[in-house]
């Protein structure tokens, strides 16, 4: 992409309304903006991320062998009523009602949809286990929306939801959602802690949060110093106490950090299938209520709590998995067509590459493209000057140590390209 035709309005200074590093930082970079309280527009290079965010979700969901589809945003509150939550989920469910006086909700969560749609379809053990999941926006009427994307009232959520023949098939479906949720949070870059968790309006016997470690988090989350005893405060009856008291599994001392919530996992059991009346027949043709898991990540969260976990006082800096550029290309000119032209050369090899680069080709200062470049927060910077090119030589910025190599003019597309195992598209 050529900057001169991207859309990035790029701030120089923090919004005064931006309390949190992710949420100054997305704005500063062009990355959202606020349409009203809690709601975001999310821009080009938002939308990249989020993209990226998205296949991995995907693939890892495919190793489960969950199946994908998309349910409606809107939904009956005849479903609501049937499992208590249309009066028990309070002021956050946002409520509406159309021209024939029929009472709707926008979802934040789909248990009550899938659940309907499954007893409707499937009626036979034969047809079990199967999981389903959704990538969507939900709703919720926060009180008071802070912090950016990181808790709207508008947000991108992955919901799936496993429906199994017998409480053992249930809980091994939750184990393989526990280990695909791992992989997810380890390939998008995250530094993270699954936790013992409440299982609040959602229900179930079992549940497990996964918390990204950072000073800025909502949460505050328990943990052993010597075995892998995590809780969030909720959860643990330690909760009011502090660091150093002893783990209710070792005895060895605990320690508080804040963690950003991005995915949770329930085992709900029949809560749901019960109360809906979702029945098939086993084997011996019985009527049997489903076994029930549901299982979220937070998206649209994940981007603001990568950004929490890796910037410095320049900007972002990405996890190269979920960039919205890979390379950031700076050109800077003086009195030679030279520099362009290297630079154009060198862009369009890296595309042919199939690398994502954005290639500053403004008529600006080379102080406003260093400073925009390092707000971005490509992982790799290519900086081409005048001098270094009359030597054949360019430099390569890494952002995350914000290191230099120089490299020659003619070996820099195998150079760059060999960091992601890019060959020319044929």
């Amino acid at each position: 992409m050529y900057y001169s035709h991207a859309l990035i309005p790029t701030l120089r200074d923090d919004p005064a309304d931006a309390e949190v590093i992710s949420h100054k930082l997305m704005l500063r970079a062009g990355f959202i903006r606020k349409l009203s309280a809690g709601i975001y527009c999310y821009l080009p290079l938002a939308l990249r991320v989020l993209r990226k965010i998205e296949k991995i979700v995907r693939e890892e969901m495919a190793t489960t062998g969950a199946q994908e589809l998309l349910l409606p945003a809107l939904q009956p509150s005849e479903l609501w009523e049937e499992t208590g939550r249309w009066q028990q989920y309070g002021k956050e469910l946002i409520r509406l009602r159309d021209r024939h006086d029929h009472d709707f909700c926008l979802g934040p969560t789909h248990e009550e949809v899938i659940t309907d749609l499954v007893r409707k379809e499937i009626r036979s053990y034969r047809q079990l286990p199967i999981t389903l999941y959704q990538i969507q926006t939900k709703f919720r009427d926060e009180m008071r929306p802070r912090f950016g994307i990181m808790r709207g009232r508008e947000f991108i959520m992955k919901d799936a939801y496993s429906f199994d023949a017998s409480v053992e098939g249930a809980k091994i479906n939750y184990q393989k959602m526990y280990d695909a949720y791992h992989r997810i949070f380890s390939r998008v870059g995250l530094t993270f802690r699954a936790v013992e968790a409440d299982n609040g309006l959602i229900g179930g016997s079992q549940s497990d949060e996964f918390m990204v470690l950072t000073e800025t988090g909502e949460e505050e989350i328990i943990s052993c110093t010597a075995c892998l005893y995590a809780a969030n405060i909720e959860k643990t009856e330690v909760g009011h106490r502090g660091m150093g008291d002893p783990c209710p599994r070792c005895g060895e001392p605990l320690k508080i950090d804040r963690g950003i919530e991005v995915g949770h996992v329930f085992l709900l059991g029949t809560k749901y299938s019960k109360e809906m009346k979702a029945l098939f027949l086993n084997e011996r043709g019985e009527e049997r209520f489903f076994e029930m898991g549901c299982y979220g990540i937070g998206v649209s969260r994940i981007i603001a709590a990568a950004i929490e976990q890796n910037h410095d006082e320049k900007g972002i800096i990405w996890p190269i998995s979920i960039a919205p550029y890979i390379v950031h290309i700076v050109p800077v000119q003086d009195k030679s067509d030279d520099v362009m032209m290297a630079a154009k050369q060198i862009y369009t090899a890296l595309m042919e590459r199939g690398i994502d680069v954005l290639f500053d080709d403004r008529a600006e200062r080379p102080g406003v493209k260093f400073n925009d470049a390092d707000l971005l927060g490509a992982p790799y910077q290519i900086v081409i000057g005048e001098k270094n090119l009359e030597k054949g030589l360019i430099e390569l910025k890494e952002r995350k140590t914000g290191t230099f190599t120089k490299i020659e003019t003619d070996h820099a597309i195998s150079h760059v390209a060999s960091y992601f195992g890019a060959a020319p598209k044929q």
